[in-house]
């Protein structure tokens, strides 16, 4: 019966949700990997139950706005750059991040400790896994900020702390120059503009790199058609293994039947988790939680599947990330009473501008790379000031007559003008 759910070319929809599992030996080297080389803290296994939580929540909000046919998300990187910023809120502020965030009512030195043992944890776990984290805050020059705001992200997160000229157009390519590096040329930019605004950044960069531990062989990728939300078709190169034991199940989430498999990655720490649903992946998605992603992992079992196909393919994906994180309850620190005095003397006058994430994602026989970038933007909420960056009104005017010398609108400053139209002479 379980060989008819079997995931074949018929395969409808692939999300793909890259999860991170806590397994890893002593041994070093390609052999499986099936305990951690040390116990988690309380802390640890506290913000890993919740991260989880909040990623199914992100996925779920996101996918509420974003009718894009792909939705690539990093739960990881968008919570490695919001809990630094967790640390310089304070009040209401602050709870809301950390509630956001999944954390309850957790203190803030124990998720530190949480997200410092994590980065040192995933790093290592694996050696024939590539898996890099990175952490930097680009602060504003001349801006007053709290040394020891720089101080703890820089020890519980290894932060790089930059103070840089915003206004200087050369600050943009010194922090996209560092994204490039850190996501290993996948991605080459997360900023396009320094908004006068725009006081401090906050970036969280990972970058993965992992070869399957059953390899897909190139002689059996085929072109086969791949059928779309809207019912449509297109071709897609299709690649397929079998004959292999793999953790595979089925099940229901909500009213959405699904088959799921896993594919392990070098010795087994990591893998990439394929769930197909039996119909809507939104449908399946919506009501997806933290418990019911847990029941797909524990309903699968090691199966002898004869065949699984999935498609070949190289993803990206970006957005901003306000309308969905202030949905899950951090609405507070996106608006004028945001409080951010554990950043600075005068946070009481910045908020989070924006949340902006760009990942990137290619699968193919060989396996998985993928990167992820997520920008926390910080603000002045008192900034006065004016940028015409639109179609304006300008006037010239000697000020103590009010006599007006030139009056026009601006729509395109590159514009060229290319003369007046010809006229029809009326006088004869």
């Amino acid at each position: 019966m379980m060989k008819t759910l079997l995931l074949c070319c018929r395969i409808r929809a692939v999300p793909l949700l890259l999860t991170l599992l806590a397994a890893c030996s002593d041994s070093i080297g390609p052999e499986e990997i099936t305990e951690l080389p040390r116990s988690l803290s309380i802390a640890e296994t506290e913000v890993i139950a919740r991260s989880n939580r909040f990623g199914v929540d992100l996925l779920r909000e996101v996918l509420a706005d974003d009718t894009r046919a792909n939705v690539i998300l990093s739960p990881l990187s968008a919570s490695m750059a919001l809990g630094m910023t967790l640390n310089g809120a304070d009040g209401e502020t602050f709870d809301a991040l950390r509630g956001g965030l999944g954390f309850g009512e957790l203190g803030q030195e124990a998720i530190n400790e949480a997200y410092q043992g994590l980065i040192t944890l995933l790093t290592e776990l694996d050696p024939t896994v590539r898996f890099d984290i990175a952490n930097s805050v680009w602060a504003r020059d001349g801006f007053p900020f709290h040394q020891s705001f720089f101080d703890v992200v820089s020890a519980a997160f290894e932060a790089q702390a930059t103070t840089l000229d915003f206004d200087d157009p050369r600050s943009v390519d010194v922090i996209n120059g560092w994204v490039d590096e850190k996501t290993n040329g996948f991605i080459d930019s997360i900023v396009d503009q320094l908004d006068p605004a725009l006081v401090m950044l906050l970036i969280n960069a990972i970058y993965f790199d992992g070869t399957w531990t059953t390899s897909f062989d190139p002689a059996d990728t085929r072109a086969q058609p791949f059928q779309r939300e809207d019912g449509s078709t297109v071709t897609v190169e299709m690649m397929s293994i079998g004959d292999v034991e793999l953790p595979f199940g089925g099940g229901v989430v909500g009213e959405t039947g699904y088959t799921a498999v896993e594919l392990p990655y070098g010795g087994g720490a990591f893998s990439m988790l394929v769930v197909v649903p039996h119909g809507d992946v939104r449908d399946l998605v919506a009501d997806l939680d933290e418990q019911s992603l847990s029941g797909i992992t524990a309903a699968m079992t090691p199966t002898e599947v004869d065949g699984v196909s999935i498609p070949k393919f190289e993803l990206s994906y970006d957005a901003f990330l306000n309308g969905p994180l202030k949905r899950m309850g951090m609405e507070v620190a996106f608006t004028p009473s945001a409080d951010f005095t554990r950043m600075s003397p005068i946070g009481d006058q910045l908020c989070i501008a924006y949340v902006r994430q760009k990942t990137f994602m290619e699968v193919d026989e060989r396996g998985t790379r993928a990167a992820a970038v997520t920008s926390v933007g910080i603000g002045v909420v008192s900034f006065t000031g004016l940028i015409a960056d639109r179609p304006f009104l300008l006037a010239i005017r000697e000020r103590l007559s009010e006599t007006l010398l030139f009056v026009g609108v601006v729509g395109d400053p590159t514009a060229q003008d290319p003369g007046p139209e010809g006229f029809e002479n009326t006088c004869s």
